[in-house]
C-alpha cells in the first residue's frame, strides 16, 4: 500500500505531465497527444517512484532501462525527463523545432533517451538485447518497454516475445499502453488483437491486468513483475487515448493532431491546470 502523500505527489507530477503535453505539442504545431496523453501515469510511476536512474548521470552504468517503442509518444518522455532533471523544462518549448535536441520521435542528442525509436515493433527487441546483456555482465538493472497497442500488430514483436522467455529474461518488463486506437482508426477494426492477455500466456509470459490510471495498481504491477522468477512480465495497461480532454478521448483524430494555442487555455481548462 503506497503512503497517501507518495500517492499525491505522483498525481500531481501526472497533472503537471499533461499540461507540458499540451503547452508543447502547441508551440510546436505538431506532435501527437493522444498517445502522450493516455500512458502519462505509467511512465511517472517509473521515473518519479520505481526506475533507479541519475539525471546527473544519465549513462550510470546500472541505471534501469526505459524503452520508449511508440516512439510517436515523445512529448511524453520529453516532459517527464525535463521534470526528472535530465534537462531545463523551459527547452520543451523548442519541441519539433530546426536544430532542437527535442526532435519528433526520441533520439540520443536527448539526455536520458536510450533508444532512437522511430519505425514501430522494434522496441521490445532492443529491450531483450538491454535485458540479456544485463544477465550477461551480473548487473542487477531492469528494463522497462513501453509498447503501443497498434504496433503489436507488427510480427516482430512476438518474435521478441518468443526470445524473451527462451532467454528466461525477468529482468524485463513490457507495458501495453492499450488504449485501443492507432493512427487510422481502432485496433479492432484494423487487425483485432483480442484476446490479447491470452496471447502473451500462450508465449508464457507473466500476464498482469491493471487500470492503466490508477498509481496504486501499477505500482504493485511493477513490483509483481520484480519478484517474477524465469520469465518476462507484460502488464496490460487499459488506457484511453487522449486521457483528460474530453474532444480528444477516443478519437483517432488526435493521434497525431496537435491543438492550436487557442485552444490550450480552454484544454487547461478543463483539466483543471488553470
Amino acid at each position: 500500500m503506497m503512503q497517501a502523500q507518495d500517492l499525491l505527489r505522483l498525481k500531481e507530477i501526472a497533472r503537471r505531465t499533461r499540461r507540458l503535453i499540451i503547452e508543447s505539442v502547441a508551440e510546436a504545431g505538431s506532435g501527437h497527444p493522444g498517445g502522450s496523453l493516455s500512458a502519462v501515469e505509467l511512465v511517472v510511476a517509473l521515473y518519479f517512484h520505481k526506475m533507479r536512474h541519475d539525471p546527473k548521470n544519465p549513462k550510470w552504468e546500472d541505471r534501469d532501462r526505459f524503452i520508449l517503442s511508440k516512439g510517436h509518444a515523445a512529448p511524453l518522455l520529453y516532459a517527464v525527463l525535463a521534470q526528472a532533471g535530465y534537462f531545463p523544462i523551459e527547452e520543451l518549448k523548442t519541441l519539433r523545432k530546426l536544430g532542437s535536441m527535442l526532435q519528433g520521435h526520441p533520439d540520443f542528442r536527448t539526455p536520458g533517451v536510450e533508444y532512437c525509436a522511430g519505425s514501430e515493433g522494434i522496441g521490445l527487441s532492443v529491450g531483450i538485447g538491454l535485458a540479456l546483456a544485463a544477465k550477461l555482465d551480473g548487473k542487477g538493472y531492469r528494463t522497462y518497454v513501453l509498447l503501443g497497442d497498434g504496433e503489436m500488430q507488427e510480427g516482430q514483436v512476438w518474435e521478441a516475445a518468443m526470445a524473451a522467455v527462451k532467454y528466461r529474461l525477468d529482468n524485463l518488463t513490457a507495458i501495453v499502453d492499450r488504449n485501443g486506437i492507432q493512427q487510422d482508426g481502432l485496433t479492432e477494426n484494423i487487425m483485432p488483437l483480442e484476446p490479447l492477455a491470452a496471447k502473451w500466456k500462450a508465449f508464457n509470459w507473466n500476464v498482469i491486468q491493471i487500470d492503466g490510471y490508477d498509481f496504486e495498481q501499477i505500482i504493485d504491477a511493477y513490483n509483481k513483475a520484480e519478484e517474477t522468477l524465469n520469465r518476462p512480465t507484460v502488464i496490460i495497461a487499459h488506457t484511453t487515448k487522449g486521457k483528460g480532454v474530453s474532444f480528444m478521448e477516443w478519437s483517432p483524430q488526435w493521434h497525431g493532431q496537435a491543438p492550436k494555442k487557442e485552444q490550450v487555455s480552454k484544454i487547461l481548462e478543463e483539466m483543471g491546470l488553470l
